[in-house]
């Protein structure tokens, strides 16, 4: 009877969902200039576990990286993690220093569809750039990824820093990058997205009616 009630208690103890989210970033996923836990991919994770999800979240973002380094190492990433999820939140480095907006453009199809084809779902967080770079680069840079999303399938948040874009005092001193108290309120904007991408909000295949 002991044994059956082991087994019972390690059955039913288990969340019913268990996934890994695998974030690549450049420094806005990397918690820059706060400490890690304080970063938006740590709060994120917290959040989804108090609502009982078993999620695993590995940040695999670096400080400074672009489209192309992403994709550089995104296989390795891929093998070692064996994601559920890829979230991909880069080319703010590639429009910020002018790099091309086709080569941006192929470089996130590509991460997307290695994803995809290590079976993956994958979420894009869109960003946008300051419009002194003019208007007509502005625009095209934006719009890279809705298209990219529309091509491949992807999800998509449109502007991952919509919430706090106008609030100066969600940034640091250098004006790019948010502070900590800036942080929930990015997981509150893209949660949505990420239960969805997760299919957190299907019933669990073991539930009954």
């Amino acid at each position: 009877m002991r044994l059956l009630f082991t087994l019972f208690m390690l059955l039913f103890s288990f969340p019913a969902w268990s996934s890994t989210v695998l974030v690549v970033g450049d420094s806005l996923s990397a918690a820059y200039g706060l400490a890690e836990k304080d970063g938006w991919v740590n709060l994120a994770q917290n959040e989804l576990k108090e609502q009982n999800n078993d999620i695993k979240f590995v940040n695999a973002s670096i400080s400074g990286d672009t489209t192309s380094g992403g994709l550089s190492r995104l296989p390795e990433a891929l093998d070692r993690f064996e994601p559920d999820l890829v979230i991909i939140e880069l080319g703010g480095n590639d429009g910020l220093r002018g790099y091309s907006l086709k080569d941006m453009r192929e470089n996130l199809t590509a991460m997307v569809q290695i994803s995809e084809a290590a079976g993956a779902s994958v979420l894009l967080l869109g960003m946008q750039i300051p419009t002194n770079y003019g208007a007509a680069y502005t625009r095209r840079f934006a719009a890279i990824y809705q298209k990219v999303a529309d091509a491949t399938g992807a999800a998509l948040v449109p502007f991952f820093l919509e919430p706090i874009a106008t609030e100066r005092d969600y940034f640091q001193r250098d004006g790019v990058h948010p502070t900590a108290d800036a942080q929930p309120l990015l997981v509150d904007h893209i949660m949505n997205a990420l239960i969805q991408a997760l299919k957190l909000d299907e019933p669990s295949p073991t539930s009954t009616d």
